[in-house]
């Protein structure tokens, strides 16, 4: 828990979900503004760096090259109707190489691995593999007020 913050806040709300879930789903659109979702396994680092391995050519990576404006959304599909949370975020998506691959590969394989993936390299995700990793950067997190306003967002701060 981040020292000061009380139990249950927005932010811990946020951390708890992120930690728990395997899937988020990106919503991005294309050129047009056509709007695609899909669920991607991810992993992060400290809920401010999110990444995922899809391929070049999967719609939403095409519409993160035009479009790298992204919605994401994290929740528990299982949990019964009524009871669910859900973490959401407004980020900036861009595809990983150069110099910070190495970095970016190692958080995404760790948590893999954790979960009974595979391990993964910088050669997995380069020219040839058909596989690219992807980071999104989020700047903004909320939670969704369980008082039965609509849309009622609630900023959880993640300092």
């Amino acid at each position: 828990m981040n020292p000061g913050a009380s139990p249950g806040s927005p932010a811990d709300v946020v951390r708890g979900i992120v930690d728990a879930s395997l899937y988020m789903v990106l919503a991005t659109a294309d050129g047009a503004g056509r709007p695609w979702s899909s669920p991607v396994y991810f992993a992060h680092l400290e809920y401010r760096e999110l990444f995922w391995v899809s391929s070049p050519q999967a719609a939403h990576s095409l519409n993160i090259t035009v479009r790298p404006r992204v919605g994401i959304a994290v929740f528990d599909s299982s949990a019964p109707i009524g009871t669910g949370q859900g973490a959401y975020m407004s980020a900036v998506a861009t595809p990983v190489d150069g110099p910070g691959i190495e970095r970016a590969v190692e958080i995404f394989s760790r948590r893999s691995v954790l979960h009974g993936g595979s391990a993964w390299t910088a050669d997995d995700v380069k020219g040839a593999s058909g596989l690219q990793l992807y980071r999104a950067v989020p700047d903004e997190h909320w939670i969704l007020a369980k008082d039965g306003r609509p849309d009622h967002r609630i900023p959880a701060h993640l300092a």
